[in-house]
């Protein structure tokens, strides 16, 4: 069964290497790219959005509604809360990690400095949740 991953990030370099780290490691998922909260929020309020992701991975600092505002309307939404949101993010800061948790993130990534690094983040991330 294929899995549907939207990776939520305004950064359009970030979202690809995100995606091509996955199928580097034969992770042949739905990847399904979002450029910042609001247009992922707009999906789901969408009529015909039918389908939720089995995963969101989700970028903090984006313009418009950030990572913490997505977060909070996910998991205050009783259909959506179920669905894992990995917070993946150029921040290392331990406060942008507690307010991540705080907010239901699953799990809180800072991005590695090395492609090799993204390809065994995300490696792990495919193993923990397919």
């Amino acid at each position: 069964m294929k899995h549907s991953v939207f990776i939520v990030d305004d950064d359009p370099d970030d979202r690809e290497s995100i995606r091509d780290a996955f199928l580097e490691n034969k992770h042949n998922q739905d990847y399904v790219f979002m450029h910042n909260g609001d247009q992922l929020i707009g999906h789901f309020t969408d009529a015909v959005a039918k389908k939720h992701p089995s995963l969101i991975l989700l970028d903090l600092n984006m313009p418009g509604k950030d990572g913490r505002d997505v977060l909070k309307e996910i998991k205050r939404n009783e259909e959506l809360r179920p669905i894992p949101v990995i917070v993946i993010t150029t921040s290392s800061s331990e406060k942008d990690r507690e307010i991540s948790y705080r907010l239901g993130a699953n799990c809180f990534v800072t991005k590695p400095n090395s492609y090799q690094e993204l390809v065994d983040i995300t490696d792990s991330i495919a193993k923990l949740w397919f």
